[in-house]
């Protein structure tokens, strides 16, 4: 049981990166905000003697025990191990597994690693990471044709790191800012039928993180770059900008980069829905 510093042991042991599990572990403990779970993270355990040392390091620090384990004789091993030592052990993905060969009366074909094969999926993310990339905070304007997506927001909207996020899904995501000033590129108002997002926030959350990234930056001059009141005229701009070209916004001021690709995945979704029915 935790003790009375309200913090507990956490042992995730995969035969494989521990991607997934480490995922769907913090995502579940993140839950019980009251209390701290101390992560043991053991990745690419895949013989007897490796399981074994994992076992000894449960022993001397006993937890609960999250697994990802496709060997039957490893999972024997340490499912008997935790049992005798009266800890929780559990396989995360067997509920899962479960109903599926149920609703598919199939049998399963265990494949260590399997979500990771080189397939075209592995290879279309790859794509649309090196898209996203050469196509941050304004780059490479003359294709952006090519994108799934175009981002538009003023700094510190959380453009880039949205991109990389939609990029590991396999999504071309290219982003743009929007400085006062400056014009937007004339390549955005000339793509039909593409899908352009504009990143909002309050001008009060913006102040705070650029405030914080001067101090990062040891830039202590007075600057407008933090000003809210020029944050507010940014603001306007991008929301002006939307407005006139029927652009979708999202307010990023209390979503974490993860809930803001969601939106936009869902976005992207709808659009292509709606381009299927069109036909």
């Amino acid at each position: 049981m935790p003790g009375s510093n309200r913090f507990f042991h956490l042992h995730l042991i995969s035969d494989a990166t521990g991607e997934t599990l480490n995922t769907v572990a913090r995502a579940a403990t993140a839950q019980y905000a009251a209390y701290r779970p101390i992560e043991h993270i053991y990745a690419l355990i895949r013989t007897p003697k490796q399981l074994s040392r994992v076992l000894d390091q449960i022993e001397q620090q006993p937890g609960i025990v999250l697994f990802t384990i496709i060997s039957p004789d490893l999972r024997k091993q340490l499912e008997d191990r935790c049992q005798g030592l009266g800890l929780p052990c559990i396989s995360i993905l067997d509920p899962v597994i479960n109903i599926l060969a149920q609703y598919l009366n199939a049998e399963t074909t265990p494949q260590v690693a399997g979500q990771h094969v080189l397939n075209a999926e592995y290879f279309r993310r790859i794509d649309a990471l090196q898209f996203t990339m050469s196509h941050d905070d304004g780059q490479n304007v003359a294709d952006l044709d090519k994108a799934d997506v175009i981002i538009m927001g003023i700094s510190r909207t959380s453009k880039t790191p949205t991109s990389i996020y939609l990029a590991q899904r396999g999504i071309r995501a290219a982003n743009i800012p929007v400085i006062l000033g400056i014009p937007v590129p004339p390549q955005v108002f000339e793509l039909k039928n593409k899908l352009i997002v504009g990143l909002i926030a309050s001008a009060d959350r913006i102040a705070q993180i650029r405030r914080n990234r001067l101090l990062s930056l040891h830039e202590g001059r007075t600057t407008d770059y933090a000003d809210p009141r020029h944050i507010t005229q940014e603001m306007v701009l991008i929301k002006s900008l939307c407005t006139e070209n029927n652009w979708p916004m999202i307010d990023v001021t209390r979503r974490s980069v993860e809930e803001t690709a969601a939106s936009i995945m869902n976005l992207i979704a709808n659009a292509e829905s709606e381009a299927a029915t069109s036909k």
